[in-house]
């Protein structure tokens, strides 16, 4: 077993698997350039697991109008939960589902709001899963326009403030403008103004949804503000639907943006204390690409901080959970009670409350309390008595230890 390998699949993936562990030098590079490349990586037997869970393809909409009971509608969300453990302890597609989980993460929507029980699953599905290797500009397109986003942070109630209050309309609702620059864009130091905020707020007027019954995204022109707007000192000319677009291409061409978001994916993938000189690195490539995503992970994988980094980093709750039981090569046959220990570690799955979702810096994950339950998770799952779950052979207690206890380091 060699220190490169349990890096890579524990930066890389949720942590290795018994059979994972032979993997070295030109075999291992193989690894990291192939995840990088999803498309081409056969996933069968998890695809064939998921085919089951039909609510996981209906959108919003569709998820009201076969459960009318509000109690039921949160079958959507179950199954999301157990795809979304199923394709982390299973998927050979690691790097896509720590990319998934990743981006989600970044651009949080809620789930316990309102609609957004209904909403995430699609969200998720739309507007995450299909752009996590691809353009920044993409996943920012494809949030902002999503129900789940705009009911989430209140796009959807903003409206010109010529347009008469009207049951929740009432003027011009900054939240979904704040967070677009604070948090998915330019970072909380991007240079920005409150007056851009206002200025930001205005051009998204309109991009709304009928309702939390009918959450289907269109422009209402009668609800936008159609006067210029002066933000980051340019001005976005009259122009309907195209203004908020606009805005999105701007904000993502920004340097501010370029740094922001490099030194989350150094921060994700090195070290909690992101080496300046690897970001910098990062956002010429975010600059030179077009926010290429693929292409800033490629330098970041290839880089002397990340094969060299020796700084131990403390897994969130589910990179623990699924790590650990990656490393037993543990058969789950019930999901749920992974997701209940996960509430109790602090990261209850899509239940993040602020925007800025949960955090990846290792200070926050490390009570007394949730140390203790993660080393009872870890207990339970050695000696057999975690309900669904089976482990092969008596062989938990010597893996887990072999990998260096993945229940507190990512590596």
């Amino acid at each position: 077993m060699k220190n490169a390998t349990l890096h890579a699949f524990n930066r890389l993936a949720f942590g290795p698997r018994p059979k994972d562990l032979g993997l070295e030098g030109r075999e291992l590079e193989a690894y990291i350039e192939g995840q990088l490349y999803p498309s081409e990586i056969g996933d069968r037997a998890v695809e064939e697991e998921l085919s089951a869970l039909d609510a996981l393809n209906l959108s919003g909409l569709e998820l009201i109008r076969k459960y009318p009971d509000r109690r039921d509608q949160r079958i959507g969300l179950e199954q999301l939960t157990r795809a979304k453990l199923t394709r982390a302890l299973a998927s050979e597609r690691q790097l896509n589902e720590v990319m998934v989980d990743f981006w989600y993460n970044h651009f949080n929507v809620f789930a316990g709001k309102g609609a957004c029980r209904v909403l995430v699953p699609s969200y998720e599905r739309v507007a995450i899963r299909p752009y996590v290797f691809g353009k920044f500009r993409e996943l920012v397109f494809a949030t902002a326009k999503h129900p789940a986003m705009l009911f989430y942070l209140d796009n959807w109630l903003s409206v010109s403030g010529r347009v008469p209050a009207r049951g929740r309309r009432r003027g011009l609702n900054e939240n979904y403008a704040r967070e677009l620059m604070e948090l998915h864009t330019l970072g909380v130091d991007g240079g920005y103004t409150q007056q851009d905020v206002v200025e930001v707020a205005r051009a998204f007027t309109g991009w709304t949804i009928e309702g939390p019954r009918r959450p289907t995204f269109f422009f209402a022109p009668p609800l936008h503000d159609n006067e210029s707007k002066l933000i980051l000192g340019r001005e976005i000319t009259a122009g309907g639907m195209r203004e908020g677009e606009q805005v999105i291409e701007m904000l993502c061409s920004h340097p501010s943006t370029a740094r922001f978001i490099s030194t989350k994916l150094v921060r994700r993938f090195v070290s909690d204390d992101p080496p300046p000189a690897l970001v910098d690195r990062v956002a010429r490539t975010f600059a030179r690409s077009d926010g290429d995503i693929r292409d800033m992970l490629k330098t970041i994988f290839g880089s002397e901080e990340f094969v060299a980094s020796e700084q131990r980093k403390v897994k969130t709750p589910f990179e623990f959970l699924i790590s650990a039981l990656r490393a037993a090569d543990a058969r789950v046959e019930n999901p749920g009670i992974l997701a209940r220990f996960l509430g109790r570690l602090g990261q209850p799955l899509y239940a993040a409350i602020p925007p800025t979702g949960y955090p990846d810096t290792g200070a926050d994950w490390m009570s007394p309390g949730t140390l203790m339950t993660r080393l009872n998770f870890v207990t339970q799952m050695a000696v057999g008595r975690l309900p669904g779950v089976t482990i092969p052979g008596r062989e938990a207690e010597s893996i887990i230890r072999t990998l260096g206890a993945p229940e507190f380091q990512r590596r």
